[in-house]
């Protein structure tokens, strides 16, 4: 077997498995789930919104989503992509949306990764 092909496959197993354990949706599937209707939620201050932000995104911020978003989104199965600037608070706001009760909360990670997924 050439030893670029296994190199190649190596390293994407390995990617793969990185976004797994940090939590991140695959590319695929949030395309899958923006074709179907997701909801992109950017978890970033207003400021940082106002910046720079994708298309059809809605900004709420972190330390307002358990406020806010319940009364934008009351559909508890309404499927939510959430970004931020790193991927940290989108990680935090995946777990505070799941403990609220939405069943479908993905984070798409930094806005750099959401922008190559969901940009237009």
């Amino acid at each position: 077997m050439d030893w670029h092909f296994t190199l190649i496959v190596g390293l994407m197993a390995v990617a793969v498995l990185a976004f797994q354990r940090l939590g991140l949706v695959s590319a695929q599937t949030a395309r899958t789930h923006l074709k179907q209707g997701a909801l992109v939620v950017d978890v970033r201050s207003a400021e940082e919104f106002e910046a720079g932000h994708l298309p059809n995104a809605v900004n709420i911020p972190l330390d307002e989503l358990r406020s806010s978003l319940p009364r934008r989104v009351s559909d508890k199965n309404q499927v939510l992509l959430l970004h931020c600037r790193s991927g940290a608070r989108s990680e935090l706001a995946q777990r505070m949306l799941k403990a609220l009760g939405y069943s479908y909360v993905l984070n798409l990670g930094s806005h750099g990764r959401a922008r190559r997924l969901v940009g237009r």
